[in-house]
C-alpha cells in the first residue's frame, strides 16, 4: 500500500525565477535564463513542463503564484513504500474548506473550495512532470493587490548569492540555471549522464539530434559562457521520452529588445535542413535600421517534423513574450507550414523565392529544353508587374513548353499568391523578398556557416560571430551619425531623407531618385474625384545590355498626399520608388508626406539593445546596464579565483576591501 503525506510543504534556501514553454509538447524544459525582469510574468503551467526536482516544480508554481496573486500550499504527496515521493498536487491557498471549529470565536473562512492547482509526477527519467493543470479560480485574484501568503516567503529574501534589488521601476533576478541531460551519439565526453545499458544498441536516433563527438560537450561550453557573460542569454531544451536531448533553442540577449523594433517581417531559414548541412540549425532572423541581416534566434532540431517546429516556433515565441510577427517568410516544407499556421495562426505567411530559384535546376533540369524553361520562368516571376501579367506569362510558359502537367509547377502555381512579388506587393516585407534575380538575401553568419560546418566548429565560433555583428551594425551606426552622405541631386526630398535616414538605406532610397532621369515621359489618363491616374515611363537596362521601356501606372490621392504605383516598391523595399517620386515632383511636392517614411529606418531614433556592454558603452544612468556590467565584470574575478588557493585567497581579500570602500562612497546629488 502506498503512503499519502498531507500538507507537508517542502523548505527551499535558493531563489529562483523560471519560464517555461507554453504548449502540449510532451517533453519541454526551461534550462537557462537569467537577467533582467521588468513586470514579465512567469509564463503559466502547462502539462508535459518538466523540472529536476520536487522542489523545482513548487518553486516554479509559487513564482507564478506570486505574481498572479495568490498563495500555494501543497494538497498532496505520494510517497512510495521506500519513502521515496513520486507524484505531488499543488494548490491555491484557497482550497479546500477548514474544519468547522466549536471554539467560542471561531476563525472567520478564508477558503473558497478554488480549483486551481497543478498535478505533477516522478518519470522514468528521473525528471518531475506536470500531468493535470487547473488555471481558473473562483475567487478574485490580483497581481496589483499586494497581498503577502505564507508561501512567498520562500521566495522574498532568502540566501541567495545574488538577491533580488530594486531600484525605482526596475527589478534585477538571477535565474536558476537548470542543468539537462545531453548526449552525444558518439561519444561521452563532458559532464553528461549518460546510460549505455539503458539505451543499448536500438538507440531510435530519429528521435533525439545526431551528436557527433564533442558537440554536446560544444553546447555546454557555449552556452554556459553565454549565459555568464551576458545574464540575458536564453537557452530551451526538448528531450525525449529516454531524457536525450531532441531539439534546442537559444539566443542572444539583445534578440528580444531588437525584435520590439524590427519584428514586423521575420525569415525562418531552414536551409541548413532542406540542403543537408553537416548540422540541423534553424535561424530565425530580420532586418534592422540598416537593411542588414537581424539575429532573432537559433534552434538545432532532430528531424523536419510538425511536432519538433511547433516546439521551436513556441520556444521561439515564448523567449519573444508571445508577441507573434505580422509576417513570416520561410521555406516551402509542408511539415514547417504546418507548424507556422497551428503556432502564428494570425501572421501573414509567404514562402521564400530564393528557396523556389534554388529548386529549378533540381526539379526542371531533367527537361529537354531546360534552359529556354528556365529564362521563360525566371522572366514570368521577376518581370511581371501585375497580376494579370503573371498568369498570361505562365500560361505562355505552360503551352510553349507542354510542361502544364509537372506536379511541383502545379504546386507552385497553387500556391502563387505566398511566393510570386506581383502578389506580394500589399504586405509590408521590408526588403526581405527579392526584386531581381541577381539580388539575394544573406545570412547574420555569412562566413561562419558552409555545407561542413560540424556542430562543434559552429558554437566554437558562435560568439566571434555575435562580435562581428554587432560590430558591424555599431559602425554602421557610428557612420550614420558622423557623416552625410552626397547628394546627386537638387530634389529637397534627397535632402530631407539624408538628415533621416541611416546611410545604407538612403543610399538605396538615392537610388531610387537617380533613376527619376530615366523617367522621360509623365502621362495623366484619369480623374477619379481627387484620385489621378498616370502612366509614367522608364528606360530600363535587361539583359545583353538592350533597353526596354516599360510603362508603370501611379495613382496619387491630392486630397490625402497619398501616392501608389504599380511597381510596390514601397511595401516591397520599405521606400519610395521613382515613378512615385516623379508624380510627387510634378504635383509640387517637395517633401515627402510623414506616412512614407518609415521609422525603422531612421537614424535619428535611439534603441537600447544597441547598447555594446562589452565596449565599456553602457548607460550608467540604467540601473539595469549597471547591474549587469558588474556582474559580468565579477564573473572574470570568480573564474581567477577560484584557478589556485592563493588565487581565491587573494581574490576574497580583494573583494573584501572593494566592499568596504564602495559601501564608504557618497552619492552626489543629482
Amino acid at each position: 500500500m502506498e503512503l499519502v503525506s498531507l500538507n507537508s510543504e517542502p523548505i527551499y534556501d535558493d531563489e529562483t525565477n523560471e519560464f517555461e514553454i507554453e504548449g502540449d509538447c510532451a517533453m519541454t524544459e526551461f534550462v537557462g535564463q537569467s537577467g533582467v525582469i521588468q513586470g514579465e510574468n512567469p509564463l503559466p503551467p502547462a502539462v508535459g513542463m518538466e523540472f529536476e526536482s520536487y522542489e523545482d516544480v513548487y518553486y516554479f508554481y509559487n513564482c507564478y503564484a506570486r505574481q498572479q496573486g495568490f498563495g500555494v500550499r501543497v494538497s498532496n504527496t505520494w510517497y512510495r513504500k521506500s519513502k521515496e515521493r513520486y507524484r505531488g498536487k499543488l494548490s491555491c491557498s484557497s482550497a479546500g474548506f477548514k474544519k468547522k471549529s466549536e471554539a467560542n470565536r471561531p476563525r472567520p473562512e478564508t477558503r473558497t473550495g478554488c480549483p486551481a492547482m497543478v498535478k505533477f509526477r516522478l518519470m522514468e527519467n528521473k525528471r518531475w512532470r506536470i500531468i493535470e493543470v487547473e488555471l481558473e479560480h473562483n475567487h478574485l485574484i490580483s497581481p496589483m493587490s499586494g497581498k503577502f501568503y505564507k508561501s512567498h516567503k520562500t521566495i522574498m529574501g532568502l540566501g541567495t548569492k545574488r538577491p533580488l534589488q530594486e531600484d525605482g521601476a526596475e527589478e534585477v533576478e538571477k535565474i536558476r540555471l537548470f542543468r539537462t541531460v545531453v548526449i552525444d551519439t558518439e561519444d561521452n565526453g563532458g559532464n553528461f549522464y549518460f546510460d549505455e545499458a539503458e539505451l543499448g544498441n536500438n538507440v531510435d536516433m530519429s528521435n533525439q539530434l545526431k551528436l557527433k563527438k564533442g558537440d554536446a560537450q560544444a553546447i555546454y561550453n557555449t552556452f554556459c559562457h553565454l549565459q555568464l557573460m551576458n545574464p540575458n542569454f536564453f537557452y530551451v531544451m526538448d528531450l525525449n521520452e529516454k531524457g536525450c536531448l531532441r531539439n534546442v533553442f537559444w539566443a542572444d540577449a539583445s534578440t528580444r529588445v531588437s525584435y520590439s523594433y524590427f519584428g514586423d517581417v521575420i525569415a525562418i531559414d531552414t536551409a541548413c535542413l532542406t540542403d543537408k548541412y553537416e548540422m540541423p540549425l534553424v535561424v530565425f532572423t530580420g532586418v534592422n535600421h540598416h537593411g542588414q541581416s537581424l539575429l532573432l534566434g537559433c534552434g538545432l532540431l532532430a528531424g523536419e517534423t510538425v511536432e519538433s517546429f511547433i516546439w521551436l516556433f513556441r520556444a521561439w515565441l515564448t523567449h519573444m513574450l508571445g508577441r507573434p510577427p505580422q509576417t513570416i517568410i520561410s521555406e516551402d516544407c509542408k511539415s514547417l507550414q504546418t507548424a507556422l499556421t497551428d503556432v502564428f495562426p494570425r501572421a501573414s505567411h509567404f514562402v521564400s523565392l530564393l528557396g523556389i530559384m534554388k529548386k529549378v535546376p533540381k526539379k526542371l533540369g531533367g527537361l529537354r529544353e531546360y534552359e529556354a524553361v528556365k529564362v521563360a520562368f525566371t522572366r514570368a516571376v521577376y518581370d511581371s508587374l501585375r497580376v494579370d501579367e503573371f498568369e498570361v506569362a505562365w500560361d505562355n510558359l505552360m503551352q510553349i513548353y507542354g510542361i502544364s502537367e509537372d506536379k511541383w509547377l502545379q504546386t507552385l502555381y497553387e500556391d502563387r499568391k505566398r511566393w510570386v512579388p506581383a502578389y506580394l506587393k500589399e504586405t509590408f516585407l521590408a526588403g526581405m523578398v527579392p526584386l531581381k534575380q541577381n539580388e539575394r538575401v544573406t545570412s547574420p553568419f555569412e562566413g561562419y556557416l558552409h555545407r561542413n560546418t560540424s556542430l562543434k566548429e559552429f558554437l566554437e565560433n558562435y560568439d566571434q560571430a555575435l562580435q562581428e555583428i554587432h560590430q558591424i551594425e555599431a559602425g554602421a551606426d557610428l557612420e550614420s551619425r558622423n557623416s552625410s552622405p552626397v547628394l546627386k541631386s537638387r530634389f529637397y526630398f534627397e535632402l530631407q531623407l539624408s538628415k533621416l535616414y541611416t546611410n545604407n538605406i538612403f543610399k538605396k532610397f538615392q537610388d531610387e531618385v537617380e533613376g527619376m532621369f530615366s523617367c522621360f515621359s509623365t502621362r495623366q489618363v484619369s480623374i477619379d474625384g481627387p484620385i489621378i491616374t498616370y502612366i509614367v515611363k522608364e528606360q530600363t537596362e535587361v539583359e545583353g545590355n538592350r533597353s526596354e521601356t516599360r510603362d508603370y501606372e501611379v495613382m496619387y490621392n491630392t486630397s490625402e498626399a497619398e501616392v501608389l504605383c504599380v511597381c510596390g516598391l514601397f511595401n516591397l523595399k520599405g521606400y519610395l520608388c521613382r515613378h512615385a517620386l516623379n508624380i510627387l515632383n510634378q504635383n509640387g511636392l517637395e517633401e515627402i508626406p510623414p506616412s512614407y517614411i518609415l521609422s525603422r529606418w531612421r537614424k535619428d531614433i535611439y534603441r537600447n539593445y544597441a547598447v555594446d556592454h562589452s565596449c565599456g558603452g553602457i548607460d550608467i544612468n540604467n540601473p539595469v546596464h549597471r547591474y549587469d556590467n558588474l556582474y559580468k565584470c565579477m564573473v572574470q574575478v570568480v573564474e581567477e579565483g577560484r584557478k589556485s588557493n592563493d588565487h581565491y585567497k587573494f581574490a576574497l581579500q580583494a573583494l573584501d576591501e572593494i566592499l568596504n570602500k564602495v559601501r564608504l562612497v557618497e552619492d552626489n546629488p543629482m
